[in-house]
């Protein structure tokens, strides 16, 4: 399960960068909170 949540995580924080980058900042900023709580703390080392 950490895994998927992990995979889910990282896709959702690429996808809001990329949104950031193209100007929708809601989504890019909504994608980035929504991929960094979903992520795991023991992947960033937190």
């Amino acid at each position: 399960m950490g895994i998927l949540l992990t995979i889910l995580g990282i896709i959702l924080l690429v996808a809001g960068v990329l949104g950031v980058l193209r100007g929708q900042l809601l989504w890019g900023i909504i994608a980035i909170v929504l991929g960094l709580i979903l992520t795991p703390g023991y992947f960033f080392g937190l």
